[in-house]
Order: C-alpha cells, then sequence, then structure tokens
C-alpha cells in the first residue's frame, strides 16, 4: 500500500480529535492520535512491502503470514546446556558500599 502513512497519520488525527473533544483535552487527543496512525501507517507500508517483494519473486503473495524456511545465515545454536554462543554481554556492574 503506497499511500499506508498518510491514511494512518490521518485516521489516527481523526480519531483523536473525536477522543481529544469527547475526553476534553483535544491537544492530547490529536498527538497521541498522529502518533498512533504514524505506527499503523508504517506496519501498513511494511506489509504493502513485504506483498510486492512476494509478487516479485513469483510467489504469489495470498498468505500473507510467516515462511517458513531453513537457512544457517546470521543464526546461532543453543549447546546442549542451554547456553547459546556468542558474548553474553557486560559483567552487570558492582553493587553500592554501605555505610
Amino acid at each position: 500500500m503506497k499511500g499506508g502513512l498518510g491514511l494512518g497519520i490521518g485516521l489516527g488525527a481523526a480519531l483523536g480529535a473525536a477522543l481529544g473533544v469527547a475526553f476534553d483535552n483535544l491537544a492530547m487527543g490529536v498527538a497521541l492520535g498522529v502518533a498512533i496512525g504514524a505506527g499503523s501507517g508504517v506496519a501498513m507500508m511494511a506489509s504493502g512491502g513485504a506483498k510486492e517483494k512476494d509478487k516479485k519473486r513469483g510467489d504469489g503473495g495470498d498468505g500473507g503470514g510467516v515462511h517458513v524456511g531453513s537457512s544457517s545465515k546470521g543464526s546461532k545454536s543453543d549447546d546442549a546446556d542451554g547456553s547459546s554462543d556468542g558474548d553474553g554481554g557486560g559483567d552487570g556492574g558492582g553493587g553500592g558500599g554501605g555505610d
């Protein structure tokens, strides 16, 4: 969907304005509506892009679900003891001293 962001922001602002008037806080309603609308608009753009990508590959794009496949690229396997390969992060820092 090419107009996902504009559509999402427009619908969010309209819904936010209605809720803002209902709750006597128009500024908060419009701001919240635009924020939620922008988020849903970006989600609509991403789903539209995935469908176009599927059509270009020749999958048809009718599933709309998660594609399951096997790939070793970028995956990390778990060891038998449940630990994973790679860096475990920081040391967690030290505790503060008492008085």
